[in-house]
């Protein structure tokens, strides 16, 4: 029997020996209950670096728990292996992609091995992987066909780097989240996937996630939404016979609105210029506002520029004409990319109205406050009464608001409406390394799908990266050249491929059943496992892959392809790993890998430093960590279990009462620490273990031996192994044990043993607390009597007294009475 404590010698020979049992795999057919544990897949960018250390050692912990309590667990993994990072390498390298991106997944493959996360190998996927993305273009067949897949011509977000298009939620401050390059617009014809479809129904649905999901995430996917309650207001320009429709929360402000501003980008702008005699400056204008980025549109300081079109809008409820603008802080992704401006009651607007010598009109007086419209520098946005607003003065705003609505609703002037910030989800990328958009373009058909029967349309094996002012797969016209599925003639394929986020989208779904090629997922297998029960990764997903998996989710359902309407049962992201307060990188020097622990202290280390570094979702720094400290730990529990053994094991000697603390103190642990794993505390269950270990070492050192002793080590195998899986192993086996730990329940707290036996109970004299005690429960009036009466302050304030009677409360209180004879 090995000694000691070897991380090098003990990690690789489990390893081979749960592959050999082939311990990890998920049995379809068993009778537990299920239990599907994922954590979020990684893009393979090179190794595994601090970060991911952290979020699988999470990820493995919650898996290896489940196992614990009994259940049948699904914990798999993949590659998130399409994307831009790959094509960029490649471009570098002058290679295919393919090449770079499964290299870096066999290095990370090989890393996670390593590091003994338990995943069921069997199902593994990559997302650039043919027989995956074949599904990817059926999910997006599905949504086609279905009305919520649809090209339109759209002012898009450019990366002139990475030259491709880029999501909303992908610009990051004006900048592309992939190179942080300076993102501009361009107006193009694109492919959207219209989760607008689903704005209400995303946000309702969070009823179900409440309590299950951190509020951060929900509150952050809740603002992305931006559900509004307002009006449509129809505007009639005068010098045309048109009408512009805009959107405003604040009805109740309407005789507060001086002039009118479309965004530079509205269909109707050039063409009002055009009418109003504008036309060059509108171009000059709409030229500048094309080299700025929407954070600097929406910046609240600095100029407030825009261009008078010459024309002007009729207010509805005032019949006032008010000059019509093309100004860059209207955008036309929010609302209908037209505002009434009232200056008095907007910040922005009562800036540019400032700027332009236009009139302010305050119409909401707030309660204790008298505004002045020709000296306010403040625009007053809250609640207030109406005033300056003809029959509704002196109206709350609230109720103005309705009636105002319901007023323009029925002379035909507006309506009720309710609005969201959220756009639809756009999805072509004029990229290489991605699925490609699987419709053919033809002449006389148009836009035709291809069949299912001819999926996947895969990616040409040679391709020309380096291609100037057309994509990649454009650039290849034997790729480009097919014959239309519809009437047979020579048309084109689609040359854009879908943004990553589509592959992440359902891979949850595919796990279930990975080596089908006849259906993208298993409907049996998918009631088996579905909904993943926990699901781990980072807070920095909670907008982008966690709401278009939500959507994609309740897309299949309403097709008849799901039963349910929600992916993830709950949720827990964990922070970022730091190093000195900065983000680890090579650039800044302060870069640590783990590679470099893993060779010095072992995988158990590793996994269990994170784990106890601090609360899961707290950011760690990891010059504040000490893996040295936990290694010594680890050595020093492997000594206590090598003490044990070599000393008889089950026989028992020592102190009996020094057994039974030793017993509470280990089924106070197990109750706590089961506690802790239930809330993803693991730095506390740590920090329990760790007293639970002194405790046993201070009963050896007594002398205590047998089962009380075993019970403890036991206990904390068990305990140990969803976090250092390697060392309770090996300790198990130690400790007599012929089967694998991760087939041993959970130990279960003895509720006898987690009762208080010994109470502090209070001692007065005549009702004033002098001293304490501790005693026995269940002790009698006589032995607390002559244990208070040797206490030296109530000795001392009884001295020369006569005790006329005393108050026993049993286990809670002791009180002498004094005579005052």
């Amino acid at each position: 029997m090995a000694r000691g404590y070897d991380p090098h010698e003990i990690e690789p020979r489990w390893q081979k020996a749960w592959d050999a049992a082939d311990l990890h795999r998920a049995d379809e057919e068993g009778d537990r209950p299920r239990f599907y544990a994922l954590h979020m897949f990684p893009y393979p960018s090179g190794d595994l670096h601090m970060g991911h250390a952290e979020a699988f050692s999470l990820g493995d912990a919650v898996a290896r728990y489940a196992w614990a309590r009994g259940f049948e667990v699904l914990n798999p993994i993949g590659w998130d292996s399409f994307g831009l990072p790959a094509e960029n390498a490649a471009i570098r390298r002058r290679a295919h992609p393919a090449e770079w991106t499964y290299a870096n997944v066999e290095t990370q493959a090989a890393t996670m091995r390593r590091m003994g996360f338990a995943f069921d190998w069997s199902r593994r996927l990559h997302t650039s992987d043919p027989a995956y993305y074949k599904w990817t273009q059926w999910l997006f067949l599905q949504l086609y066909h279905a009305g919520w897949a649809y090209r339109g011509d759209a002012s898009v977000n450019w990366c002139p780097n990475d030259r491709t298009v880029l999501a909303n939620e992908q610009v990051i401050d004006g900048r592309c989240e992939r190179c942080d390059a300076v993102v501009t617009k361009r107006t193009l014809t694109q492919w959207f996937l219209r989760i607008t479809a689903f704005a209400e129904r995303l946000l309702d649905d969070m009823a179900q996630l409440e309590a299950y999901w951190p509020d951060r995430v929900l509150n952050l996917q809740r603002n992305w939404i931006g559900r509004s309650e307002g009006a449509r207001i129809v505007f009639r320009i005068e010098e045309a016979d048109e009408a512009i429709v805009a959107f405003t929360t604040r009805p109740d402000t309407l005789f507060g609105a001086t002039f009118f501003v479309l965004a530079p980008e509205h269909p109707r702008a050039r063409a009002l210029a055009e009418r109003g005699g504008a036309t060059a400056d509108f171009d000059e204008y709409l030229d500048q506002v094309r080299r700025r980025t929407e954070m600097e549109r929406l910046a609240t300081e600095g100029r407030k520029d825009g261009v008078f079109l010459g024309v002007h809008a009729r207010n509805p409820v005032t019949g006032e004409r008010m000059p019509v603008y093309a100004a860059d802080y209207v955008l036309m992704e929010y609302g209908t990319g037209a505002i009434m401006s009232v200056p008095a009651h907007d910040q922005r607007d009562l800036d540019f109205a400032r700027a332009h010598g236009l009139e302010v009109r305050v119409v909401v007086q707030p309660p204790d406050t008298e505004l002045d419209a020709a000296s306010m520098t403040e625009a007053a946005d809250g609640e207030g009464v109406l005033v300056n607003s003809g029959p509704y003065d002196e109206l709350p705003w609230r109720a103005a608001k309705r009636k105002i609505t319901a007023d323009l609703a029925e002379r035909g002037d507006g309506e009720p409406a309710v609005t969201y910030r959220l756009r639809d989800w756009l999805v072509s990328r004029q990229r290489f390394w991605g699925a490609p958009i699987p419709v053919v373009h033809c002449e006389d058909c148009g836009l035709v799908p291809v069949p299912e029967a001819d999926l996947p349309v895969t990616l040409p094996e040679r391709v020309d990266l380096h291609a100037e002012s057309v994509s990649p797969l454009a650039a290849d016209p034997d790729w480009v050249r097919v014959a239309c599925p519809s009437c047979g003639q020579e048309s084109r394929r689609d040359t854009d491929t879908m943004d990553t986020f589509v592959d992440s989208s359902w891979y949850y779904l595919r796990y279930c059943s990975p080596d089908r090629d006849d259906v993208p997922f298993d409907r049996e297998a998918v009631r088996r496992w579905l909904p993943v029960d926990q699901y781990t990764g980072g807070i920095e997903h909670a907008i982008l892959h966690l709401l278009y998996s939500r959507f994609v989710t309740k897309a299949l359902h309403d097709l008849g392809h799901l039963d349910f309407v929600e992916p993830f049962t709950r949720l827990k992201s964990q922070g970022m790993v730091l190093m000195g307060g900065a983000a680890m990188s090579k650039s800044r020097g302060n870069l640590v890998e783990p590679r470099a622990i893993l060779d010095e202290y072992g995988a158990d280390t590793l996994r269990l430093t994170m784990l106890f570094a601090g609360p899961i979702e707290d950011d760690i720094d990891w010059a504040d960590v000490s893996p040295a400290g936990t290694f010594r730990w680890l050595s020093r529990l492997s000594r206590l279990v090598d003490e044990h053994t070599g000393s008889g094991g089950t026989v028992e000697a020592g102190d009996a009462a020094a057994g039974a603390d030793l017993r509470r103190a280990t089924h106070r642990t197990i109750a706590a620490v089961t506690a802790d794993f239930e809330q993803f505390k693991y730095n506390t269950a740590i920090a329990k273990l760790m007293a639970l270990a002194n405790a046993i070492s201070d009963a050896l050192r007594g002398g205590v031996r047998g089962p009380a002793v075993q019970e403890a080590l036991d206990a904390v195998q068990v305990i140990l192994a969803p976090m250092a899986p390697h060392v309770a192993e090996e300790l198990w086996h130690r400790l007599g044990h012929s089967d694998f730990v991760l087939r041993a329940p959970w130990p279960t707290a003895d509720p006898a043993l987690l009762v208080d036996e010994r109470r502090r109970i209070p001692v007065q004299v005549d009702g004033r607390v002098r001293d304490a005690m501790t005693l026995p429960v269940g002790a009698s009036q006589a032995q607390a009597e002559e244990m208070a009466r040797e206490l030296a302050n109530v000795a001392r304030h009884l001295r020369g007294r006569r005790v006329a009677r005393v108050v026993w409360v049993p286990d809670r209180l002791l009180n002498f009475v004094v005579a005052d004879d």
